[in-house]
């Protein structure tokens, strides 16, 4: 027996042919002797009929099949009798008269049933990811990760890009998460690192020669987890030489246009919007701003700096600032929401929220509303556009604290609000961003995006002198308010990536001994050169409209990094770890 057709390929004008399905039984239905079954494979469903006036033996021998079993199944396509069709079904229109049956293997009851809609925990299905796999829902997503890949590639392809790879052991290097270490057999007390990117790495193809490289790759991170990260992920990564930012965007349009046309059948508007990481930060809070809405941020330090509530005064005087977010027409907001809304900023460090809501007669109702001057006042309502009805939000406190805090609550009252049109995608090019942040926690400069990004030619000279205003040849590529991509013009200079590094405090016995090949290779005739990445599992995911990442990667890992289906990490053996010169200490 060997199959001729999938399981949703057959219609009408199949009928009165010998076919062959085989597949997994969907359901089994036991209608006065006749035994319907729906045959599931990949492609869908078919509708399979054992009526023992086809033949008795084959009926009686369907009294077996139970569900999940798989099944081959010989007959003829007949049409359904009028009344019974299924439009519901691509082939509902058609079932199989079986002449002949093969249970090619039994199962046991399933831990779930192998449908969309199920009650069950993450934990249960991760357990058993090999059948949840089967559910139509994420075999879809599957599916659509698949066909993003081909429409990437041959993007790519077209543009006279190579696919070429590059290690996954290799030398441990600070990209901003901790590198997962493999140790060394052959050279014992040494390892290597597992790749958080292949960054290095595309920078010496360029520096080879060959141009224009791509790869859909896989990458990997020791870091906590969340919906939309996983310790090993996949990006697609490029990179180009003797090009400038706006041959990267170009690039990078046109393969997310493609991509969208081919999996979404969607046109999109080319090319995206720019805006600048300051006007992100001041308008929105974020440097990743969903613009399906308004409800931008007022920046009020310069009206408040005197005032008498000294939490907004005070943080002025300390280098801080004040920001306002406007509600509009939210006034109905109860105390336990506006009080919510506080316990929510938290999160982001900020140590409360003030609000006032405006009543009807344009008075404020609110606790910190005495302790402002009727100018101070008229001067609020003319900045922020306070109107009858409105409730405005304020934070005050260092300006990190401050953009991160309202900027999250700023998207949180988008979805609670009803703002957000879910069919809309609204890209955005995020560009000039600081080259350098201070770490409050290691009181060092860190690199915003990587150390071997270029800083913009007319701030070269700020570097040892005022390293945090230099602006970067960075850009982020920002969906729906998630980056989907970011990249950067590459430093090409081996004099201009040494200063860099010395930026980030590392002496030169430390730069040399992490990226002396690196800097040699500098050395060797460098072209200038730059490139991006795109989190794929991240663009697969809003491509698939779900709300995980954990749901468009075949075998993903728990928030704990754990592999529950296959109880990984679990421990090593003596053996092995005397192979590799390795002893565990635990606490006793």
């Amino acid at each position: 027996m060997r199959r001729t057709h999938t399981c949703e390929e057959l219609n009408e004008t199949h009928v009165g042919s010998e076919v062959v399905l085989m597949g997994w039984v969907q359901r089994r239905r036991d209608h006065g002797g006749v035994i319907f079954v729906d045959l599931r494979d990949r492609d869908g469903l078919t509708q399979v009929v054992f009526n023992p006036t086809e033949n008795k033996e084959v009926h009686a021998k369907a009294h077996e099949i139970r569900s999940e079993y798989v099944l081959g199944v010989r007959g003829r396509v007949d049409k359904r009798p009028e009344g019974m069709t299924n439009p519901k079904m691509v082939t509902g229109m058609i079932e199989i008269m079986v002449s002949d049956l093969k249970i090619l293997n039994q199962a046991k009851t399933p831990p779930f049933m192998i449908e969309d809609s199920i009650d069950v925990s993450e934990n249960v299905r991760l357990q058993h990811r090999h059948i949840d796999l089967r559910r139509p829902n994420i075999q879809k997503n599957i599916i659509l990760r698949h066909k993003a890949s081909v429409s990437i590639r041959e993007y790519l392809n077209s543009q006279g890009f190579l696919d070429i790879e590059t290690p996954f052991l290799t030398k441990s290097t600070p990209e901003g998460a901790r590198d997962y270490l493999v140790p060394s057999r052959v050279n014992q007390g040494n390892f290597y690192a597992l790749p958080q990117s292949p960054q290095l790495f595309k920078q010496l193809l360029m520096m080879s020669g060959f141009d224009r490289y791509y790869q859909i790759v896989r990458c990997f991170r020791d870091e906590d987890l969340r919906a939309d990260r996983q310790p090993e992920f996949t990006q697609i990564d490029m990179e180009m030489s003797f090009i400038g930012e706006e041959d990267i965007m170009a690039v990078s349009e046109g393969m997310v246009a493609k991509l969208f046309k081919d999996v979404l059948d969607i046109d999109l508007k080319t090319p995206f919007p720019r805006m600048t990481y300051d006007d992100a930060i001041e308008k929105y809070g974020l440097d990743k701003p969903d613009l399906r809405f308004g409800l931008e941020l007022t920046d009020i330090s310069d009206i408040v700096k005197n005032a008498k509530f000294k939490v907004f005064s005070n943080a002025v005087k300390k280098g801080g600032i004040v920001k306002a977010l406007n509600a509009k027409g939210c006034s109905s907001f109860t105390r336990k929401e506006l009080d919510d809304f506080g316990d929510f900023v938290t999160v982001y460090r900020a140590k409360g929220l003030a609000w006032v809501k405006v009543k009807d007669d344009g008075d404020w109702q609110s606790p910190i509303a005495k302790f402002f001057t009727d100018e101070e006042k008229q001067a609020m309502v003319k900045q922020i556009n306070m109107e009858p009805g409105d409730v405005v939000f304020f934070g005050a406190d260092q300006p990190k604290i401050v953009n991160e805090a309202l900027g999250h609550l700023r998207n949180h009252l988008g979805e609670k609000l009803g703002l957000i049109n879910k069919d809309e995608f609204n890209f955005v090019w995020i560009t000039l961003f600081p080259l350098l942040e201070y770490d409050e926690t290691e009181k060092r400069y860190q690199a915003l995006h990587h150390p071997f990004t270029s800083p913009v030619e007319e701030d070269y000279d700020k570097l040892a002198s005022d390293p945090l205003s230099v602006k970067s040849r960075a850009y982020d590529l920002v969906l729906n308010g998630s980056e989907i991509g970011g990249g950067s013009i590459r430093i090409h200079d081996k004099d201009l990536q040494v200063k860099a590094l010395e930026a980030l405090g590392l002496e030169k016995e430390d730069y040399e001994k992490k990226f002396g090949f690196l800097l040699t290779a500098l050395e060797s005739g460098a072209p200038p050169h730059g490139g991006l990445a795109f989190g794929f599992d991240r663009l697969v995911m809003i491509l698939c409209g779900q709300p995980s990442i954990r749901d468009i990667i075949p075998f993903p890992k728990t928030q704990k990094a754990s592999c529950l289906l296959t109880d990984a990490p679990s421990p090593a053996g003596r053996l092995q770890l005397e192979d590799l010169g390795l002893k565990i200490i635990t606490d006793k």
